[in-house]
């Protein structure tokens, strides 16, 4: 699974031809949620200020994540997105 960016202790990860719909994982410590890219709709826990991180990182990034989705899903190379800071 690729990652695609990572901050504050938190990895990004997007795996190629995963399953419907479209979506990332992250990763912190020895919690892993998933996320829809459309809807920020989580599955998985995480503590409560990480998961923000992750929900703001995603409202800044969703273009990127899309076009990200559609590469994966195709086999193409990930771009790496920019961390949050």
């Amino acid at each position: 699974m690729p990652q695609i960016s990572n901050f504050y202790g938190i990895i990004i990860l997007m795996n190629f031809t995963d399953h419907a719909p479209a979506h990332f994982h992250a990763w912190y410590n020895e919690y892993k949620i998933s996320v829809e890219i459309e809807n920020g709709v989580v599955k998985g826990e995480m503590p409560a200020r990480a998961l923000r991180m992750v929900l703001e990182w995603l409202d800044l990034h969703r273009e990127e994540l899309m076009s990200n989705w559609e590469k994966a899903q195709n086999g193409l190379p990930l771009a790496k997105i920019e961390s949050l800071k």
